[in-house]
């Protein structure tokens, strides 16, 4: 299980970050837990009994600052996967005297959070299959990304289209569904948004992923050609 602290003074800060971490973290199909702390002396005293394999450390706190909190964490030799976050860009380059494994900017931007805990959760090998999470009426159903070739819209309307020929539909945006997604999820079209593992060709105007033929528009066309040579060449 994954256990994840959250240090900032600020409550709304610690709950502005951890909305977007459970939601990346479920998509991973990650356990986890999520500690939270309010000031630098109370992460110390709760890590003499407790273990974290990632925190987010805010720098600017008051009385023991997040700099000095890491300083302290490394003397204790923790080997926590620290990420600051702080709203001076100042700061980060202080990071490397503690070993800082990545920074976030504040004000939040919930795409950068998650890319960075994916980083994060990399790092540490506890990358298991990713999921994508589709609320219905019906329920909640957890779907292995690697079984979905894309995403296709029609209007309002989403269809999923899976490996083993099925589909799913719901009401929803494109755009905001391919926030959700890690980047070998690439939009080829207004209407298209593929799975770049199961794309076997590049036509003139067209891609080919599994059975479909997607058209490819213009504006799309250079980036997809690119994320496809290096697929090809990784």
């Amino acid at each position: 299980m994954l256990s994840i602290g959250i240090c900032d003074d600020e409550g709304s800060m610690r709950k502005a970050l951890r909305t977007p971490l459970e939601k990346k973290l479920q998509l991973l199909g990650e356990k986890y837990r999520i500690f939270e702390y309010d000031s630098g002396e109370s992460l110390i005293a709760k890590l003499e009994t407790e273990s974290l394999d990632i925190l987010f450390l805010d720098i600017e706190m008051k009385q023991l600052n997040g700099m000095d909190t890491a300083k302290i964490l490394r003397k204790k030799e923790s080997g926590v996967l620290l990420i600051f976050v702080t709203s001076h860009p100042d700061f980060v380059f202080q990071g490397y005297e503690v070993h800082a494994f990545h920074y976030i900017l504040k004000p939040y931007e919930e795409h950068k959070i998650q890319l960075v805990l994916e980083q994060a959760v990399k790092e540490l090998g506890h990358s298991k299959e990713q999921f994508y999470t589709l609320e219905q009426k019906s329920g909640i159903s957890k779907i292995p990304l690697a079984k979905i070739l894309a995403f296709s819209s029609n209007k309002r309307k989403i269809s999923i289209l899976l490996k083993d020929g099925n589909k799913l539909d719901y009401y929803g945006k494109l755009d905001e569904t391919g926030k959700d997604l890690p980047d070998y999820f690439i939009r080829i079209h207004n209407r298209h948004l593929v799975n770049l593992n199961h794309v076997t060709a590049l036509e003139k105007n067209n891609c080919i992923c599994g059975p479909f033929r997607f058209p490819v528009s213009r504006s799309c066309r250079q980036d997809l050609e690119i994320a496809f040579a290096r697929l090809l060449l990784s």
